[in-house]
């Protein structure tokens, strides 16, 4: 047995406790094995490695008051050749011959049997090298299933086909590369509903990082990331997340030994620099070495903002110091589900200077919860921290904006609101009507391209200053940019996986403020500025007529 002091999981609830027992015994039962693979570690016995070991002994030695486990899902997301499958493949004999469970099912799952027989294939060389367990077991390799007679009980590796799995009667699932799956439908097959009957069914999900922040992979990544947070509770959850933050230097060793626990054991530290020198010169070999080896979660296009230059923009600062200084607002409205923008820019007040910002955000309180659980954002822990705004209902109230934006206006000198009309003429009027300068902003490559460049520059060079504001922190992360034959730039919504709104609304704020010493200043009235044919119209009427 490894050399290892167990430190209590935070996930364990009051009323469960730790059975030193149970988890010498799984980890007892999982170093009687032996490694297949590769010429250094085949044949020698499965000594487990310290995060292994505290996985192991959490899942089995976390009980409650009536002795079943605790936890019924365990999701292990690592970079690749961590010795997840070798551990998973552990785990399945462990359920399979060691847990006591009469006429225990177990599977193997994944993208395909192909890719589902890997793990499968550990365990029957696993079991077949125990003298113990070969005597206990009968292997029928043509169906990939292995039997282990005193129990009647049988781990198989199974297709990925949906139909004939509704009946089956789960005590354990290994679940493979989740990252492979295109839908839920046979992961909650597996998972869900499927176990129901076994008083202590266990689901061990095994993945690395994908790049498809729609995939049912990237949601129960999020899940994770939620209750390693503290943003969320299940205690039936046990989440194993390794990988680097989007800030961190993907360059720095530091950070590669960080995030692989299995760093310089079942992979040798030169693979890294080796690795890393090829990706530094093949942009597609970088995403790569990130995605797979340090385990970052990354699109097929790249996103706008390099966010660690961003939060050097963040230092707090007093927006009692912008009291009656000229600023320009960016306007974007919200559907139902989206979220209700207003974003201050106060240009300089000297050649070369900073720029300050001030975000305001709303959602319906009624819907709020709902989009928490769903999207896995923290509009609950924003909204109490002062972050965001509700309002009544399950649909956004332009009243509640009008009003702010006049309250605004008794303490900023606002010069102008740049506004997408989607949504926003009858406001615009009713601004108009208070003598607010409004400019409906139309959203084209070559209105938009300015300030976002502009906008890029000013952060590379630390004059956006945001505050930390963490909603609009998240919009501008979410950002993805695409762009004309001409160079020209723009925010897409569509291809943006989350909201971006606040990041809208401040780029065309930032519009206003770069524009403010051009002559053709507005004077009133609804103003239109169209970038394609560069001409401001009011009220109709082009600008050389006024």
């Amino acid at each position: 047995m490894a050399d290892f002091v167990y430190t209590p999981t935070r996930f364990m609830l009051p009323d469960s406790h730790y059975n030193k027992k149970k988890a010498d015994h799984a980890v007892t039962f999982i170093e009687q094995l032996k490694h297949i693979k590769t010429s250094e570690w085949a044949g020698k016995n499965f000594t487990l490695l310290p995060w292994q070991e505290q996985i192991v002994r959490d899942i089995f030695g976390v009980v409650k008051l009536n002795g079943a486990r605790q936890f019924r899902h365990c999701f292990v997301e690592v970079p690749k050749k961590s010795g997840k499958s070798e551990l998973a493949a552990a785990i399945a004999l462990y359920l399979l011959c060691a847990d006591q469970e009469q006429g225990a099912e177990i599977y193997s799952v994944a993208n395909d049997r192909e890719q589902a027989a890997i793990v499968f294939n550990l365990a029957q060389q696993m079991a077949l090298d125990n003298p113990a367990l070969r005597k206990l077991c009968k292997f029928v390799d043509s169906r990939k299933r292995i039997i282990f007679t005193p129990t009647r009980s049988f781990y198989a590796a199974i297709s990925s086909e949906i139909k004939n799995k509704y009946g089956l009667n789960v005590h354990g699932c290994v679940f493979d590369e989740l990252l492979g799956q295109s839908d839920r439908k046979l992961y909650d097959t597996m998972t869900i509903g499927s176990g129901s009957a076994r008083r202590q069914p266990l689901n061990f999900v095994i993945t690395t990082a994908g790049n498809d922040k729609t995939s049912i992979c990237y949601e129960e990544h999020c899940y994770a990331m939620d209750l390693l947070h503290g943003r969320k509770a299940d205690p039936r959850f046990y989440p194993v997340v390794f990988a680097a933050d989007d800030e961190d230097d993907w360059t720095n060793p530091a950070v590669w030994k960080r995030v692989n626990p299995s760093f310089g054991v079942t992979v040798p530290e030169e693979f890294y620099h080796d690795f890393f020198r090829r990706a530094e010169e093949n942009v597609s070999l970088e995403a790569e070495f990130r995605q797979f080896f340090l385990n970052q979660w990354l699109s097929s296009t790249h996103k706008w903002l390099p966010m660690d230059k961003y939060d050097k923009c963040g230092e707090p600062f007093d927006p009692e110091t912008l009291k009656d200084r000229p600023c320009y607002a960016g306007l974007d409205l919200a559907s139902s589900d989206d979220i209700a923008a207003l974003v201050l820019v106060f240009p300089p007040d000297e050649p070369n200077g900073e720029y300050f910002v001030l975000p305001f955000f709303w959602i319906p309180r009624e819907n709020m919860q709902r989009r928490v659980r769903r999207d896995h954002v923290m509009y609950d822990k924003w909204e109490r921290e002062g972050f965001i705004n509700t309002t009544e209902g399950n649909v956004i109230y332009y009243d509640f904006i009008e009003k702010k934006i006049e309250e605004l206006s008794r303490i900023y000198n606002i010069r102008q609101v740049l506004f997408d009309k989607w949504g926003a003429i009858q406001m615009a009027q009713n601004l108009e009507g208070e003598n607010f300068d409004m400019v409906d902003f139309r959203q084209g490559y070559k209105s938009l391209s300015p300030p976002s460049k502009e906008l890029y520059r000013l952060i590379l060079d630390e004059k956006f200053r945001h505050g930390g504001n963490p909603a609009l922190r998240w919009m501008f992360e979410n950002v993805y940019i695409e762009m004309d034959a001409a160079g020209n730039i723009k925010p897409n919504k569509k291809k943006s996986t989350e909201k971006i709104d606040g990041a809208v609304a401040a780029i065309m704020a930032l519009e206003g403020a770069i524009r403010r010493d051009d002559e053709k200043k507005s004077r009133g009235g609804i103003v239109i500025y169209d970038a394609d044919t560069d001409t401001l119209t009011r009220n109709g009427i082009d600008f050389d007529e006024w």
